[in-house]
């Protein structure tokens, strides 16, 4: 039967009997979920697949939304660590601030967060066929923000952030990247950016993608997108498929 919501409380609870509380009650039909009182629970739904709804209220703990597949995750606080690891699809908004590898290897689906993002967020991310992960930060990130990048989008807005002197970006953003883009609001000081890479003016069809996500960014969190929009966008992509192709060469 679909449609049937639950409350749970996670006050008192292990995260390992949470969880499994958790999938019980999706196998038994409920599709739409409240958690009330997380504080720092890791691993809430993951693995978990299907259209289910789940409100987090409080702090999620690492690897919330690991490897899921379809659920809508949706955050009140802020999360830790690894948010969204490996997940295949689904969406994950995150009302606050996230923690480091935010996105790791990231298959498919979309992450919206409010504020600030750790470091190596995005890393190892990957698209195949019609799967393209997207994540949308609308503060400033750490070092190494799409480091390794083989596929997907990143778009980091710099906006709602705790940190009004620091640069819109870490040290070494895109490192190692070798595919996917990632989009800027705004400006990224060159000694930001990885290795042989530089800024690039956007294009007709990138501004769609931009306004897309924009769009679906402002809807989450009741902001106005053509606040967002009101400021040029810059993209940075990787010059090869094989950046380090020539690293190891026999002489």
């Amino acid at each position: 039967m679909s449609g049937k919501k639950i409350t749970l409380d996670a006050k008192g609870k292990y995260y390992k009997q949470f969880n499994e509380l958790i999938r019980q009650k999706a196998q038994e039909g409920y599709t739409d979920f409240i958690l009330e009182n997380v504080n720092g629970h890791r691993y809430i739904a993951t693995a978990l697949c299907g259209d289910l709804k789940i409100a987090i209220k409080g702090v999620a703990g690492p690897d919330t939304g690991a490897f899921m597949g379809g659920p809508h995750l949706r955050i009140s606080g802020n999360a830790q660590d690894g948010i969204g690891n490996t997940m295949d699809s689904g969406k994950i908004a995150i009302n606050g601030m996230a923690g480091d590898v935010l996105g790791y290897a990231m298959r498919g689906g979309s992450i919206f967060v409010r504020s600030d993002v750790g470091y190596r967020c995005g890393i190892h991310m990957k698209a195949y066929k019609d799967y393209v992960p997207e994540i949308v930060v609308g503060g400033k990130a750490g070092d190494f923000l799409g480091e390794y990048m083989a596929g997907g989008i990143i778009l980091l807005l710099g906006m709602f952030s705790d940190k009004p002197d620091a640069p819109v970006a870490g040290r070494s953003l895109g490192t190692g990247m070798h595919g996917g883009v990632i989009y800027v609001r705004g400006s990224v000081p060159e000694s930001q950016l990885g290795p042989n890479l530089h800024t690039q003016p956007v294009d007709e069809d990138d501004l769609q993608t931009i306004r897309r996500l924009v769009d679906a960014f402002a809807l989450e969190f009741e902001l106005d997108a053509e606040t967002v929009m009101n400021e040029n966008f810059v993209k940075i992509r990787p010059f090869s498929h094989r950046p380090y192709g020539n690293l190891y060469v026999a002489t």
